[in-house]
């Protein structure tokens, strides 16, 4: 997919290296309120999940400040549950937030950082994962990015 994050509502999907995978998009809605769609609970239940997963998701830690951590899971077949966790190292409001995956031992650094341009959001989200076959092992996640960045565009239109 070669779209140009620019264009609002594009969302490009790229791995940027071996190890790199990052997505770009411009929202129609300035930094502060995309920040509190990524930071406030209730908020990010609602798109961070792609629909299509058809997986239930719960948030049941968001503590996003310099040491807080998170606890995202989500409800299997058969009563299974899958748990995503792990600590914020950098957090600088309506700008930045650095988080670990600590769910597996190959779990990547990510990052998304909020640039104003002209009222809206020109949002990066980065992931580093440890090694290639990381990346390789994880990299379907990355493919519900643009379903996510619909949602959350479609969330931000409520809040505006």
């Amino acid at each position: 997919m070669s779209l140009n994050a620019t264009e609002l509502g594009a969302t490009k999907v790229t791995r940027t290296s071996d190890t790199e995978v990052e997505a770009t998009r411009l929202f129609d809605a300035p930094p502060h309120l995309v920040w509190r769609a990524w930071t406030t609970a209730e908020l990010f239940q609602r798109w961070w999940v792609p629909a299509s997963l058809g997986a239930p998701m719960h948030v049941r830690q968001l503590d996003v400040r310099v040491g807080g951590g998170y606890r995202i899971e989500f409800d299997g077949e058969g009563g299974q549950v899958w748990a995503f966790f792990g600590k914020y190292l950098e957090v600088v409001p309506n700008q930045r937030i650095v988080w670990t995956n600590e769910e597996s031992e190959d779990g990547p650094i990510s990052t998304v950082t909020f640039e104003e341009r002209d009222g809206k959001t020109l949002l990066t989200f980065h992931e580093r994962h440890p090694s290639k076959e990381a990346l390789d092992a994880n990299i379907g996640g990355s493919e519900g990015l643009p379903e996510q960045f619909a949602q959350l565009a479609e969330l931000l239109a409520e809040q505006g």
